[in-house]
């Protein structure tokens, strides 16, 4: 033992070659027990090809000994030899104290490959040959969290009577289980068991508040977050939306704001900065942020529309071409943009372009009734009504009722002939 202390000395040392020519020149004259703790010292330093070897050939010697194939198993995993693994703790039997520490490994080994029904399969397994081992309980807990299960999660971890088992915490994850099942208020009393909780819990624990509707609550922990961690970017959208939902649009619009002080380019909080400074009434500042926002991503649906609205009321129609046509520029399409833009060169009285626009949103808009009814009338406008007709009475077959259109196209068949 004297040569395996002296090459754990070597390693922490870190003379690692002279620690490993010092095993291998004692290896050959080392009685088992003394192997085996060479083995342990392979793997507690990493070396775990060294290790299996050793260990496999102490399986040589005591074929039946399973503390040997349980540490095999292991270096075999941590080599991604999966098969290897699964096949030596298969031979472990059921009467062998080592058993469950072997269905505990197969089922973490069968989850790594994604066959979860195997691994929950080995699991109760193991939990109904020991229905009180917290461990187990453990497992099935976390392989439940890990697949979105979190309902039978809840059932195992609320059987582990301490806060922290093999480094889980389960407070936390009985908090974070019980909010995925829309159990807020029973997800609130574990978070706040929590007693120095990661700056991500304290933001789950105030999204659980949102959901919950205790604004406040969320507020409070949100701007520990900030405390902590500025730059925690994903904090301010939703401490925004507590404001807003407490009907605080300044402090929303202020938190917006300061989001993108650390984060510029972030579209999200371009738009709802927008949305917000609309809503305050300031729609020059609500114009250039919506602008920003496309700036990022010029295809971002609900910012250009957003914008478009607050343009036409300004009767901005040359505008609202100039950010369609830009944004189409750019390979953008969308049959909502050339709607907006027929409506747009409706508005500034240039109606072959309106036209354009009206015929290229027809192809994906036919099943709209509000667009077949302005589209139908806008032909008739312009004196196209054998065009009109076909349109209206598609739109009709959609608006059985409206009579005052179903009146008009009887007109224009009276009319046409």
């Amino acid at each position: 033992m004297d040569r395996i202390l002296k090459a754990t000395e070597l390693m922490e040392q870190n003379k690692v070659e002279e620690s490993l020519a010092e095993l291998t020149k004692f290896y050959p004259i080392a009685n088992d027990e003394e192997k085996y703790t060479i083995a342990l010292f392979y793997m507690e330093w990493g070396f775990l090809l060294e290790a299996s070897k050793v260990l496999q050939t102490l399986l040589e010697s005591y074929p039946d000994e399973a503390e040997f194939k349980i540490l095999l198993a292991e270096t075999y995993t941590e080599l991604e030899n999966d098969e290897a693994a699964i096949a030596i703790l298969d031979e472990i039997g059921t009467d062998d104290p080592a058993y469950l520490q072997a269905l505990i490994q197969l089922a973490d080994l069968y989850e790594s490959q994604g066959l979860f029904e195997v691994a929950e399969q080995k699991l109760l397994l193991a939990k109904n040959k020991a229905p009180n081992e917290e461990v187990i309980d453990l497992a099935l807990g976390e392989l439940y969290f890990s697949i979105g299960e979190f309902k039978k999660a809840v059932l195992y971890y609320e059987q582990i009577k301490s806060d922290q088992l093999a480094h889980v915490a389960i407070h936390e994850r009985l908090a974070e289980s019980l909010a995925a099942c829309g159990e807020y208020e029973k997800a609130l009393d574990y978070f706040s068991q929590i007693d120095t909780p990661s700056i991500d819990i304290l933001y789950k624990h105030g999204l659980t508040a949102f959901q919950a509707k205790r604004y406040d609550i969320a507020i409070s922990l949100w701007h520990k977050v900030i405390e902590q961690d500025p730059y925690y970017q994903t904090v301010y959208r939703v401490l925004a939306e507590a404001y807003e939902k407490e009907n605080n649009i300044q402090k929303a619009y202020e938190m917006v704001k300061e989001g993108l002080k650390w984060d510029d380019f972030n579209k999200e909080l371009y738009y709802y900065a927008g949305v917000l400074s609309h809503k305050l009434g300031e729609n020059v500042e609500s114009e250039s942020l919506l602008r920003q926002a496309i700036a990022l991503e010029p295809d971002y649906k609900q910012a250009v529309l957003l914008l478009i609205d607050i343009l036409k009321e300004t009767n901005a129609g040359d505008q609202i071409i100039e950010l369609i046509v830009s944004i189409q520029d750019t390979g953008a399409e969308d049959p909502i943009y050339n709607w907006e833009l027929a409506r747009a060169y409706r508005e500034e009285e240039k109606y072959e372009h309106a036209l354009n626009a009206y015929n290229r949103a027809y192809t994906n808009l036919k099943y709209d009734s509000d667009f077949l009814k302005e589209y139908g009338f806008f032909l008739s406008e312009e004196g196209r009504m054998n065009e009109a007709l076909p349109v209206l009475t598609l739109y009709l077959s959609h608006e059985a009722d409206d009579d005052d259109t179903r009146e008009f196209v009887n007109r224009l068949n009276e009319q046409l002939g």
